[in-house]
C-alpha cells in the first residue's frame, strides 16, 4: 500500500512541475512544489510566502498554513515512514489531530533545547570552579607588612649572618643597628622579603619569622625547649590534629606554640606552670604570636592553648575527668609528677620527658623502678645536628678559582695563555658551568648540648 501511494504521489508531483513550467518565477509556489521541496531536499527553516505567522485559521489552504509548517518542517532531524508518508500526502488532507501532534511535539522539542542551553555544561562549570579557587587563593595571600606585625631583620656579609634581630613594627619607631638604622615607616607596606639600604648603604633583608625563628628569638624568662628537640618529642608522643595534651612546664612558651600548631583548632592543650613570672611570660609569647598572625594571615591562630599557675604534683582535682592522647613533662623531677599524670594518659601513649642532665635521668628511672607505675622506658636520646659551610674557591682578589684540566704536555705559551685567560674570568656569568671548583666544611660555630630526650610508654601489667 505504501508503495502504491508515493508511486501516486510521485506522479501527481511530476504533472504539477509540468504544468507550471512556464509560470512567471515571481508567482508564489503551489503546495505542492513546497512539498516537493521539502521531500528532496533539507527542510528550510523559514517560508517567504506565509501570509501571517500568527495566524489561528484551522488548516486549509497552502498559505495560511506555510508558516506552521515551517516551523514544524524547518528542523533537520530523522523521519520516520509515517511521517515521511504524511509530508507526500497534500498538506490540506491531513486531519486536525496530525497537525496537533506536530505541534506538541515542536514544542517539546523547543522546551528541552531551553533546558540544555540554562544547564551549564562541564567546562563551563570548570571555568566557574576554577575561578572561584582562585578567588580563594588570591583572599589567602599574605598581606603587606604593617604595624602591629613581628619582623626579623638580617644583615649577611660574605655569606654569614652578621646581625638579626626580631623586632615589633611600630609607627615612628626606628631598627637600630650597628650597620645603620631603618625607620619603621619605610618598611610598612612592603612585602616580606624585601631588602632595604639602612642609613650607611648596606642591604637589611626584612621578612616575617617562622615559628621556630619566632621561638628562638622571643623574649624568655627561663631557656626555651630548643625546635630540634621540639620536633623530635612531637614525633615520640605522635600527636595529631584533634588530640588533647598535657604539658606541664610551660616556660617561656615555645613547647605550647608547637603543640598548638599540632592539635589545630579541634584539638587542645593544658599547659601547667608552677611559677608565677614564667607563667606570665608564656601567656605573653603565645598572645603576641596570635595577633601577629592574624595580621600576617587575616585569619585567626587557634584558641587552644590553656595555661595554668599550679604545680602539677598536686594539681589532681585540675586533671579530674580529663584524659589526654600524650603527655610533655619538662621539669626538674619529673618521677614526683608522674604518679599523678600518667591515671590520666591514654593506654599505649606516650609521656616524652625533656631533661638537661644526665643525672636527672637516672633519678627518673630510679623512681620508675621503685614504683608500680604501668610505664616502659622506650628509648633516651639526644638530638645534634651540624651546620656547614660550602662555598666556591676564591682567589685573595676576590674572583673565582678554576679547575686546571690534566695535560700530559704543556707548553709555556699555554700556561701563560691559561694566566691571562683566569685573570680575564672574574664575573660568574662568563666561567663555564662545572669550573669553579667548591669546598665545603663544617661551620665554625656549632649547636652544644641542649636535653636529653625520654620516651616512656604506658602499657598494661
Amino acid at each position: 500500500m505504501t508503495h502504491r501511494l508515493t508511486r501516486v504521489c510521485a506522479t501527481c508531483l511530476r504533472q504539477q512541475r509540468l504544468n507550471n513550467k512556464y509560470v512567471d518565477a515571481r508567482k508564489t509556489p503551489t503546495i505542492w512544489t513546497h512539498v516537493l521541496r521539502n521531500f528532496i531536499m533539507a527542510p528550510s527553516s523559514s517560508d517567504g510566502n506565509s501570509d501571517d505567522p500568527d495566524a489561528t485559521a484551522p488548516p486549509g489552504p497552502a498559505d495560511s498554513h506555510s508558516s506552521r509548517r515551517a516551523l514544524l518542517l524547518g528542523r533537520r532531524r530523522p523521519l520516520s515512514p509515517l511521517e515521511r508518508v504524511s509530508q507526500l500526502l497534500p498538506q490540506d488532507s491531513l486531519s486536525k489531530e496530525v497537525w496537533e501532534l506536530r505541534e506538541k511535539k515542536a514544542l517539546d522539542e523547543a522546551e528541552t533545547e531551553e533546558q540544555a542551553q540554562e544547564v551549564p555544561t562541564v567546562g563551563e562549570s570548570q571555568v566557574e570552579d576554577d575561578a572561584v579557587t582562585q578567588g580563594e587563593e588570591t583572599e589567602r595571600m599574605e598581606q603587606m607588612m604593617q604595624f602591629g606585625e613581628t619582623l626579623l631583620a638580617e644583615y649577611r656579609r660574605s655569606r654569614r649572618v652578621e646581625f638579626r634581630k626580631m623586632f615589633l613594627l611600630q609607627e615612628g619607631a626606628k631598627l637600630q643597628s650597628n650597620w645603620g638604622f631603618l625607620p619603621h615607616q619605610t618598611i610598612a607596606g612592603l612585602p616580606s622579603g624585601s631588602v632595604l639600604r639602612t642609613s650607611v648603604g648596606l642591604p637589611m633583608l626584612l621578612r616575617r619569622p617562622s615559628l621556630e625563628e619566632f621561638t628562638l628569638f622571643m623574649k624568655r624568662g627561663p631557656a626555651i625547649s630548643y625546635p630540634k628537640d621540639i620536633s623530635a618529642m612531637l614525633m615520640m608522643m605522635d600527636v595529631s590534629e584533634g588530640d588533647t595534651v598535657l604539658e606541664s612546664g610551660s616556660g617561656s612558651g615555645a613547647m605550647s606554640l608547637f603543640l598548638s600548631r599540632a592539635v589545630g583548632s579541634r584539638g587542645r592543650v593544658l599547659s601547667v606552670e608552677v611559677r608565677k613570672d614564667h607563667h606570665r611570660c608564656s601567656v605573653l609569647n603565645y598572645q603576641r604570636w596570635r595577633s601577629t598572625w592574624k595580621l600576617r594571615r587575616g585569619e585567626e591562630w587557634p584558641d587552644n592553648v590553656h595555661f595554668h599557675n599550679s604545680d602539677v604534683i598536686n594539681s589532681a582535682h585540675l586533671l579530674a575527668g580529663q584524659s589526654f592522647h600524650s603527655i610533655a613533662l619538662d621539669m626538674v623531677s619529673p618521677h614526683l609528677a608522674l604518679p599523678t599524670v600518667v591515671p590520666h594518659l591514654h593506654s599505649g601513649a606516650v609521656c616524652a620527658v625533656y631533661l638537661a642532665n644526665i643525672t636527672q635521668i637516672i633519678d627518673l628511672m630510679e623512681g620508675l623502678r621503685c614504683s608500680t607505675l604501668p610505664l616502659v622506658c622506650e628509648r633516651i636520646m639526644e638530638v645534634q645536628y651540624r651546620d656547614w659551610l660550602l662555598g666556591p674557591s676564591l682567589k685573595k682578589d676576590g674572583t673565582f678559582n678554576q679547575r686546571k684540566p690534566m695535560r700530559e704536555e704543556t707548553s709555556e705559551e699555554d700556561e701563560n695563555s691559561n694566566d691571562e685567560e683566569n685573570e680575564e674570568h672574574t664575573s660568574p656569568k662568563q666561567i663555564p658551568f662545572g669550573s669553579v671548583p667548591y669546598i665545603a666544611r663544617p661551620h665554625p660555630e656549632q649547636f652544644s648540648h641542649t636535653a636529653f630526650l625520654v620516651k616512656l610508654r604506658k602499657i598494661l601489667k
